[in-house]
């Protein structure tokens, strides 16, 4: 198998019966040059894998097990299959998210039951390692305001260009940075404060250095930006042309390959929201909003000039075209039937298979 070929891949997070949803286990379908995408099938049997990362370098994948508090390292074999790589590695309440650290050193996991994040070394051959809790910088357990006690939620790990980690508390309206230290685990560095009830839940990192926020209860974007080495918040503005509406759950926010917008994801009102990054970075306008092409945008991926786009809730992944000079996305052009799906993952590097797995 090539490495193009491999590149093609897409794996795909779900929910299992035991989280509710429809599922096997780790999906996988294969992009198109047309945008299109063609389901491949369950590459490997897992209990609600609802996200996955990939090793920088290496054929190894990783996976939040979200129900049973563990997380599973799977090593790639032939087209698209994957076998369990190593015991399973204990994590906590609700582990929903998981990211590997670029330079292939370790992968960090957010759990949304209790507010823990756990960081796992990994050895050369990407098998994890050893496991360190992350210091914790506030009590998971305290009050935010006298009388109004509100449980600690991490939701997502950000790898940042500079080596730090960046992690959400949805619970506590909080950025995290992290540094890394080996054989200690994440260590505390700094935290930004956002608006009280926001509920910060996932990020991307602009190449001007900016992050951007989508925050799930206010279905707000924010932008925080380094000064001298410590983020600040620099915008507040609403993650919808339209506005939010009664029951919305703001998602996933990701980036055109330029840099040029931001697209922002809100279950609810089912829609995909242009946003236009201005001011050098510091400011997301919305433009349009645009229908999703299901039911429970969980989690989109745009690739090259697709946006993929997965729906919990209608077991599909709905495939739109972007126009380059307006950001915004034609019909949709394409609709593939998949079961729960809950995140899109671009494989990297060359399949192995058994005779050559380390």
């Amino acid at each position: 198998m090539t490495n193009g070929a491999a590149s093609n891949i897409i794996w795909i997070g779900t929910y299992t019966p035991d989280g509710g949803g429809r599922a096997d286990g780790i999906g996988a379908a294969r992009a198109h040059q047309d945008g299109s995408l063609e389901w491949l099938g369950t590459a490997v049997e897992a209990q609600s894998p609802s996200f996955v990362a990939v090793h920088p370098k290496l054929p190894v994948v990783y996976a939040a097990a979200e129900q049973r508090r563990k997380v599973q390292a799977y090593r790639r074999l032939g087209d698209f299959g994957l076998e369990p790589y190593g015991e399973p590695l204990a994590a906590g309440e609700a582990t929903c998210h998981i990211a590997v650290d670029p330079g292939g050193r370790f992968v960090t996991a957010a759990c949304w039951g209790d507010g823990q994040v756990l960081l796992y070394e990994l050895d050369a051959d990407g098998g994890m390692t050893g496991r360190f809790p992350a210091a914790a910088s506030v009590d998971p357990h305290s009050a935010l305001s006298p009388g109004n006690p509100r449980q600690s939620r991490a939701h997502a790990s950000l790898m940042l260009r500079d080596g730090r980690v960046m992690t959400t508390d949805l619970g506590h309206d909080t950025l995290r940075i992290w540094n890394y230290e080996p054989g200690t685990g994440l260590v505390a560095d700094h935290e930004v404060v956002l608006p009280y009830g926001s509920g910060p839940r996932h990020m991307v990192e602009h190449p001007s250095g900016s992050v951007f926020i989508v925050s799930e209860y206010s279905a707000e974007v924010f932008v925080v930006r380094p000064e001298a080495g410590t983020y600040e918040l620099v915008f507040r503005g609403p993650a919808t042309a339209g506005g939010s509406q009664e029951g919305d759950s703001a998602a996933e926010i990701c980036l055109d390959p330029q840099g040029n917008f931001a697209y922002a994801g809100v279950r609810g009102s089912n829609v995909i929201s242009v946003l236009q990054v201005a001011a050098d970075g510091t400011e997301l306008i919305p433009v349009k909003d645009v229908d999703s092409g299901g039911n429970w945008p969980r989690h989109h991926l745009v690739r090259g000039s697709w946006l993929h786009v997965a729906h919990e809730r209608s077991d599909n992944i709905a495939t739109f075209e972007l126009d380059p000079a307006t950001g915004l996305p034609g019909p949709m052009l394409h609709n593939l039937p998949t079961p729960s799906p809950t995140a899109l993952v671009p494989a990297t590097g060359p399949a192995t298979t058994p005779a050559t797995a380390s």
